[in-house]
């Protein structure tokens, strides 16, 4: 068999199964998930670690939302300290940049969101494969070397997991994945507001929103809650209460 038609055959077998709706897992997997995802979250010594993904997550909303509003994504920069830095080209101000600005501490909230969406349909293998695919399109915008070695490792640890794990344990993983999304968008922001309070976040993405809008910071920073927290609710809500078969 030549290297091209090893390749169609693996695209093959991937499309598949990401195409291809599982059972859902016992309501027991599912709470052990978001038990797991919240103890990731509430645990500082371990947040600090997992708080990269919500990072990525974070900075690839910036990214999308810049591309989406006609700007011109120029780099995305991911740091060892968990924050980062997306910039983009355009004009200064305006709608498109109120956009991109507002997105980075929601987009963690939606992408938990829409997983959920999916993990509903039953394509927890797809969800895997499809984070995998968005990974490797954000890693064509990293700038940096931190940045390259934090979306490598994720998205080969979920590449191992899509390939070589039982259907089971894949599901398992989707909805951890999902849960730490839907929890883990909300700290962030949280934490924005006591380094706000601290005087230690002047340039935060609430007081550049407030700049551009002349809306006060807070404000933004109860619309990242409310944004934020809702999906939690509405995620938890979709992957606990599964849609009924058709």
């Amino acid at each position: 068999m030549s290297f091209l038609e090893n390749v169609a055959d693996v695209v093959g077998q991937v499309w598949t199964a990401a195409t291809t709706p599982v059972a859902p897992p016992s309501s027991a997997v599912a709470l052990t998930a978001a038990a797991v995802a919240a103890a990731v979250v509430l645990v500082t010594p371990v947040w600090r670690v997992a708080r990269h993904l919500v990072t990525i997550a974070h900075e690839g909303g910036h990214g999308v939302a810049a591309l989406l509003t006609g700007r011109r994504l120029s780099g995305i920069r991911l740091h060892s300290d968990t924050s980062g830095l997306t910039v983009s080209v355009g004009r200064p101000r305006g709608l498109g940049m109120v956009v991109t600005t507002f997105v980075g501490y929601v987009a963690p909230g939606l992408v938990g969101l829409g997983a959920a969406a999916l993990l509903r349909q039953g394509y927890a293998v797809g969800l895997l494969w499809l984070l995998v695919a968005l990974l490797a399109l954000l890693l064509l915008q990293i700038r940096n070397w931190f940045g390259l070695w934090s979306v490598l490792v994720s998205g080969t640890a979920l590449v191992l997991v899509s390939w070589f794990l039982d259907d089971d344990a894949q599901s398992a993983v989707a909805y951890a994945v999902t849960w730490f999304l839907l929890l883990g968008a909300v700290r962030p922001v949280l934490e924005l507001q006591a380094e706000r309070a601290g005087g230690r976040a002047p340039g935060s993405d609430a007081d550049a929103l407030a700049r551009l809008t002349h809306v006060p910071a807070i404000v933004w920073v109860g619309v990242f809650l409310l944004v934020t927290a809702g999906a939690a609710v509405l995620g938890g809500w979709w992957i606990l209460e599964p849609a009924a078969p058709a």
